[in-house]
């Protein structure tokens, strides 16, 4: 088992970094973009898994103020990647999220809390995939859940 003070295995990053940490998904990539000039630090996952976000939290919290964040990737793990940045303290101002809008967006459900992948557009019915729910899909995003919020469909026509 590692320390706190312990960087997890092949990060390479020191501790107090300030700079822009560019953190990828899948097939995004954020070694390509230009610098800003100032130390960057990559890195490079196949999804948002547990793990992946347990290390960008370590690595976030391991920076100095100051720092930048470069999110690539899939919306849904961007999004799922910035949520985790705000917990730590990082300011929408200081992220930069480049999504591939081709990706499936994550619905929220008020009603039992899971998300439900959609490639359908805000104002479409989708079926949350846990409770079975007829949700109507909205372009309101909550940063703090990572998804995009969803509420009963033909709610208004309920008795």
């Amino acid at each position: 088992m590692r320390s706190a003070s312990m960087p997890p295995a092949g990060t390479g990053l020191e501790p107090g970094f300030r700079g822009v940490i560019c953190a990828s998904f899948g097939a995004g990539n954020t070694a390509e973009l230009p610098g800003s000039g100032q130390p960057k630090h990559d890195l490079r996952f196949d999804s948002a898994t547990p793990e992946a976000l347990s290390e960008l939290r370590w690595a976030l919290g391991s920076s100095k103020v100051g720092v930048r964040l470069m999110l690539a990737g899939p919306t849904s793990d961007i999004r799922a990647a910035a949520a985790v940045a705000a917990e730590c303290g990082i300011q929408q101002e200081e992220m930069t999220l480049l999504s591939e809008e081709s990706a499936p967006r994550a619905i929220y459900c008020p009603h039992c809390h899971a998300t439900t992948p959609t490639l359908r557009v805000a104002g479409s019915e989708v079926k949350c995939k846990s409770c079975g729910t007829n949700l109507t899909t909205t372009d309101h995003f909550s940063r703090r859940m990572g998804a995009y919020l969803g509420y009963q469909a033909n709610v208004e026509e309920a008795s």
